[in-house]
């Protein structure tokens, strides 16, 4: 997997009869590691992610303005500061004991692959037009997997696999209780938005 082209971005939005009083976040890791592997027969792929959820930023402004309106607002210091701090305490991802996030695909459906084979950490092979698969992918976040289907778009030009996905999930379909704060009146709203961006290269 190479890092420094792939991106995993988490959307979280405020809710409650205060939530004028929060802010929309964009979570983003940019420290992906891994590896894929790319039959001819698509539906024989598989991959392992893993996630160090300590590289987590907070409200990147270059990723914000991608979001559109939504995410607008300038999100100040203190507000990036303490959402980190919550992300990560033992209510939440508990940073300390459980330092990655692993996504593993357990079944792939759709789609195929031509003019060669993609290998262990990356692709090798010719060019293959876009194609869409649904993979079902076991996610480990706290000790405990859980597996979600995710549709996801891939590429296969040269050495180079390109995988990109985006998904709804709920916190607590993942063991996780949303932050929130005076009875809920301001809160982090249980459902938010996942989008992955996968590179892999043959080595």
């Amino acid at each position: 997997m190479v890092a420094e082209e792939s991106l995993l971005t988490v959307l979280v939005f405020r809710g409650g009869p205060l939530a004028k009083a929060g802010h929309n976040h964009v979570i983003a890791s940019h420290e992906l590691s891994g590896v894929a592997f790319v039959p001819d027969d698509v539906s024989g792929a598989s991959f392992e992610v893993h996630v160090p959820v300590g590289s987590f930023t907070i409200d990147e402004p270059e990723l914000r303005a991608l979001e559109g309106q939504e995410f607008s607002a300038e999100v100040p210091d203190s507000a990036r500061e303490g959402t980190r701090k919550n992300m990560l305490s033992e209510p939440m991802l508990d940073g300390e004991r459980y330092p990655e996030i692993v996504l593993r695909s357990a079944a792939i459906a759709g789609g195929a692959v031509a003019d060669g084979a993609a290998t262990a950490d990356g692709a090798a092979g010719g060019a293959v037009a876009p194609g869409t698969v649904v993979a079902a992918v076991n996610i480990t976040v706290r000790g405990q997997t859980r597996i979600v289907s995710v549709p996801l778009r891939y590429q296969i030009e040269g050495d180079a696999l390109r995988v990109q996905g985006e998904l709804t999930l709920k916190q607590t379909e993942l063991g996780l209780t949303p932050f929130s704060l005076f009875g809920g009146a301001l809160r982090v709203e249980d459902e938010m938005r996942v989008k992955v961006f996968l590179v892999a290269r043959g080595g």
